[in-house]
């Protein structure tokens, strides 16, 4: 049985302290917020069904609801519509019961939200028929970017087409944007954001609590940035894009235009506003991907108390993409990979750090000469004896460390205070003392959720 902890090599354990410290963020990065729409007062409540809701949706303004009654609606496009902060415009579904149904049409995206802000849309079951169209997209225009856009409990299914047919996707410059607790099922890509050459950031974001299932590539991938345009009201300082409490799961399916990562997130531009931007991914579930690594980034990264199940190549790669890796801070993941845990394709350009993780890898972590330190790993044939159940299907799949195995020294994340829960578990649970590695900070029975195809709550 392979088991150890992995130490500075040739520098020495205060050298790789003194370089965690010197490489974090001194001040938080800045964090978008999710209260804009939080209401100073009741706007109207419109009830629309199939034959009026796109006349009424042309007649809303800031603060209305459209509230669509279960049923099978034509396209639905917002255009030109501007809430104001705390009073959002709202289309939604029913909340429970038979759903509002968005049918696709040949040619078309589903949904479609252009040259609009403070708009939410939420409840509804947007199906694009395997026609081709995107289920959700904010397309590019000559005209201003479209922000303040909150995306909740939406179900979207029917595109998958081709790779390229996307669930949710932006290819304007956007900022704040919450995608919440939305299910995407058999999509090309799940959720695409930014478009190809770089030219349209996606900015100050927020994803969490998704569960994207099946796709035939990425789950999720965030484009690169050549630089940040300057729009009135787009944020020019240092901001964060947030990927917490998702749940992204691959299956056999092939991919036609090439092998794609679970997630993968783009680097940012070396100078000017944007340059000093950072992912804060955390409490991620990544299940399966039978011919490429579960996670692959570049930029600034902060990647913590996320559980990494799979992944041919390897569960998570930091490497130079369409631009440069800057800065990797990896602390306290759990990783179960047939190859490789971590690696570290291209080198860091204000430095990383792998403290604190829990690896079950034939080969735990490539591509570092220093600055990890205090990781637990074991071969994947051995992790039986440190968690409850890794090998069993996903529903029964258990990576709560057994009583006693997953604990050392306590760690130092000091030097990541400024990152967000960085003291709080997959669970969201407090790290208390820190003496565990991996996702979980406790050991025994599982306190929280279950490892499983679903929504995380």
């Amino acid at each position: 049985m392979l088991f150890f902890r992995l130490l500075i090599v040739a520098f020495g354990l205060d050298l790789a302290s003194a370089t965690v410290s010197a490489m974090s963020p001194h001040d938080p990065i800045g964090v978008p917020s999710e209260e804009f729409c939080a209401a100073k007062g009741q706007g109207r409540i419109l009830r629309a069904d199939p034959s009026n809701y796109q006349e009424l949706l042309r007649a809303l303004r800031a603060g209305d609801t459209l509230v669509l009654t279960a049923g099978r609606y034509p396209r639905l496009t917002i255009a030109n519509l501007n809430g104001e902060p705390g009073r959002c415009i709202t289309v939604a579904g029913p909340a429970a019961g038979p759903r509002a149904v968005i049918a696709g049409q040949a040619g078309h995206n589903t949904v479609e939200i252009l040259d609009s802000s403070y708009i939410v849309v939420s409840n509804l079951t947007i199906d694009s028929l395997g026609m081709g169209g995107d289920g959700i997209k904010a397309p590019r225009t000559t005209h201003q970017a479209t922000h303040h856009i909150v995306l909740d409990r939406n179900l979207i299914v029917g595109v998958g087409a081709f790779q390229q047919t996307d669930g949710i996707s932006t290819k304007t410059p956007t900022w704040n944007w919450v995608i919440r607790r939305n299910t995407i099922v058999g999509a090309g890509t799940g959720i695409y954001l930014g478009d190809s050459d770089g030219s349209s950031p996606f900015v100050a974001g927020i994803i969490e609590y998704n569960l994207v299932l099946n796709p035939l590539g990425y789950c999720m991938e965030i484009k690169h940035q050549l630089g940040r345009p300057d729009l009135v009201g787009m944020p020019q300082e240092p901001q964060s894009t947030i990927i917490r409490n998702n749940v992204f799961i691959k299956d056999d399916h092939p991919s036609p235009d090439g092998d794609r990562p679970n997630l993968l997130v783009g680097g940012f531009a070396d100078t000017g506003s944007g340059s000093h931007d950072l992912y804060q991914i955390y409490s991620n579930l990544f299940v399966h991907n039978p011919r490429e690594a579960l996670f692959q980034g570049s930029g600034r990264i902060s990647f913590h108390d996320n559980i990494l199940v799979g992944g041919q190549s390897a569960g998570a790669v930091f490497r130079d993409h369409d631009l440069p890796l800057r800065l990797a801070h990896v602390c306290n993941n759990t990783i179960y990979s047939p190859q490789i845990g971590i690696k570290f394709g291209s080198p860091t350009r204000e430095g990383h750090a792998v403290v604190g993780n829990l690896i079950f890898a034939e080969t735990p972590i490539v591509g570092l000469d220093i600055a990890a330190t205090d990781n637990l790993v074991a071969r994947p044939t051995d992790a039986g004896n440190y968690v409850r159940a890794p090998l069993s299907r996903l529903g029964a799949l258990d990576f709560y460390p057994l009583p006693g195995k997953a604990k050392g020294s306590p760690l130092d994340l000091s030097p990541f205070a400024s990152e967000l829960d960085f003291d709080r578990d997959f669970n969201g649970l407090s790290k208390g003392a820190r003496y565990f590695r991996g996702a979980y900070a406790g050991d025994g029975s599982n306190p929280g959720w279950r490892l499983r195809a679903e929504i995380k709550n």
